[in-house]
């Protein structure tokens, strides 16, 4: 079966802030696409097997903490929970069990985006 998510962007004022923040906390290297905008892309599979997305420096888009939440999954969420402040960012919420589902916390971004993390443990 196929993920039903596909893409998802985050919407930024300042894409290398950005950039050095999303590297930071998830110590993973964001990729430029080519195209008409300032875009970053998350890494992602060929097979279309995960979800990915993008960084976005876009005219009329900008970024924000409400609206959509995007969760990025984690080995454990307090890991790079704990990193946020560290690249700029803001812990919002300490991660906290959501039952069987696992656990959750959320951060802000530099941008002042809201975006969850999610663990098992």
């Amino acid at each position: 079966m196929k993920n039903v998510l596909d893409w998802f962007e985050i919407y930024v004022d300042d894409i290398q802030r950005a950039r050095a923040f999303y590297e930071g906390v998830f110590q993973v290297e964001l990729i430029q696409l080519m195209v008409d905008v300032e875009m970053y892309t998350f890494p992602m599979s060929d097979d279309g097997s995960t979800v990915s997305g993008s960084l976005i420096k876009a005219e009329g888009m900008s970024p924000g903490g409400t609206g959509t939440m995007v969760y990025f999954a984690c080995e454990d969420c307090a890991v790079e929970a704990g990193r946020a402040a560290e690249f700029g960012g803001k812990v919002e919420r300490e991660k906290m069990s959501i039952g069987e589902f696992g656990f959750v916390a959320i951060m802000r971004d530099t941008e002042g985006n809201m975006i969850g993390l999610h663990s098992n443990q």
